[in-house]
């Protein structure tokens, strides 16, 4: 288990009886990683307590805030289970969701995300979830629900090769599919908050489209630029030709003047932004080819 976790002091002693529950029945071996990510509160003060009281526990203590994919990151990296289950600490992800959620992984998946399908959440955060979820469904192709779940589960090699920076956490299940591993959902109980109130606010809809754009870049285009850039270049050359092409006609014919039409000079500047795209295409095809370190493809089986 990872629990990435800021300022919960007064959830984390009921989380960690109901992980122990949980987990205690399924007769596995078990480590419950908790990474305080900076808190200011009690919370460092209580891991410790729950420490002392149950060796399973392990704790991390990030000197500042530096945010969720800083914490599952580091997370990821501490971890030693086959299988590795995260959620968040503030109690509305339910720890008995567990044993479901790792016989889901036993049907061949690589991640599970769990979908809150009932929010025990206020409109004012249900309503841009669901549009948040459309449009990144829409633009990675990815048929699931609820890619900001916290409650997911994966496979050891998933969080081994999944590398997360900035705000990307809301994506591992797009970065993981595009690395060839096996998405599923699952749908999960969400309970409504008990203690404190949420740490994110309506910005972080804004900072998750912005990192949907960092995600789609850096992974379906990293070592192909120019295929982003260049068909976009293409299309605004394309439309600056046929514009100008059909007032260059229509002058010829003595139909028009050009020096009194603006179109035409928004077709003259289609063409030179199409052109300055493709140029940026190049360009970054140039510095991938030179900067390329290793190869970017994952190996899944080896056979001799």
């Amino acid at each position: 288990m990872v629990i990435p976790l800021f300022n919960e002091e007064e959830s984390l002693r009921e989380l960690h009886q109901q992980l122990r529950a949980s987990v205690s029945r399924m007769n596995l071996r078990y480590e419950f990683i908790f990474v305080d990510d900076g808190s200011t509160d009690r919370s460092f003060q209580v891991l410790r307590d729950l420490k002392r009281m149950d060796k399973h526990v392990k704790i991390i203590r990030f000197r500042r805030n530096y945010g969720k994919s800083a914490a599952l990151s580091v997370g990821f990296e501490k971890a030693q289970g086959a299988i590795v289950i995260t959620m968040d600490a503030d109690l509305q992800d339910d720890p008995a969701e567990i044993p479901s959620l790792k016989r889901r992984l036993e049907e061949g998946f690589d991640l599970v995300s769990g979908w809150k399908k009932k929010r025990r959440d206020p409109l004012s955060k249900t309503i841009p979830s669901r549009f948040f979820n459309f449009v990144t469904g829409l633009l990675t192709g990815i048929r699931i629900h609820d890619f900001n779940c916290g409650l997911k589960a994966y496979r050891r090699e998933v969080v081994k090769t999944v590398k997360l920076y900035g705000e990307l956490h809301r994506y591992v299940p797009v970065l993981a599919h595009w690395d060839g591993f096996k998405v599923g959902e699952m749908v999960v109980q969400h309970r409504a908050r008990r203690y404190g109130r949420s740490k994110f606010g309506i910005g972080r809809f804004w900072h998750g489209f912005l990192d949907l754009l960092t995600a789609l870049f850096t992974t379906r285009y990293l070592r192909r630029p120019l295929h982003l850039f260049g068909v976009w270049g293409l299309v605004a050359v394309s439309v600056g030709l046929v514009i100008d092409s059909w007032l260059a006609v229509e002058w010829y014919l003595g139909l028009t003047s050009l020096g009194n039409r603006p179109l035409f000079l928004g077709g003259i500047l289609c063409i030179i932004v199409g052109i300055q795209f493709i140029s940026i295409g190049l360009l970054g095809e140039m510095i991938s080819k030179t900067q390329a370190s290793g190869p970017e493809y994952q190996i899944r089986d080896f056979i001799k």
